[in-house]
């Protein structure tokens, strides 16, 4: 019998409403609307903002550019490979981007560049794990789960704006 629980909370972002989701061990998921088909929640769940506290605090200070790095505790499940996928997202320093390759290297597996693509896209705390950092070996803005122009939203907010879509 599984006794976890999860929470679940709703923050108004400029990107619009996201949806968090928690264990007691940590944060599990945050979804920004253009990734959810709904706001529907699991009649499990539990509706508790104040588990959210200090993420919701941290996000409003990285939205209004006074946080650079996030100290939420993660939970996210994943697979070995994915989880060191999402470790390296970790270490790239916000207003800087990096490539699939790069990545790729940083985990010691040169040759998975495409794995690390498919990890990133299944990357479920986005911001948080900075996966919008990943952009093309050209410079170029590649795919987003969340949708190019939320991605793009949020490398200008980090400062980043020679990226192109």
């Amino acid at each position: 019998m599984n006794n976890t629980r999860t929470y679940f909370h709703f923050y108004d972002s400029p990107l619009g409403k996201i949806r968090l989701l928690a264990t007691d061990e940590g944060l599990i998921s945050l979804t920004i609307p253009s990734q959810r088909i709904d706001d529907l929640v699991d009649s499990s769940w539990i509706d508790d903002a104040g588990v959210f506290l200090t993420c919701c605090q941290q996000l409003d200070a990285y939205f209004s550019g006074d946080l650079t790095e996030f100290t939420v505790r993660l939970a996210a499940t994943g697979t070995i490979f994915q989880k060191q996928v999402w470790d390296a997202l970790c270490r790239v320093p916000y207003g800087e981007t990096c490539s699939y390759k790069s990545i790729a290297d940083s985990i010691g597996n040169s040759k998975a560049v495409r794995a690390v693509g498919a990890a990133n896209g299944k990357n479920p705390i986005a911001i948080i794990v900075p996966c919008h950092r990943v952009i093309g070996a050209n410079g170029k803005l590649t795919g987003y789960a969340g949708g190019v122009e939320h991605k793009a939203f949020l490398l200008k907010l980090e400062g980043i704006i020679n990226c192109e879509e």
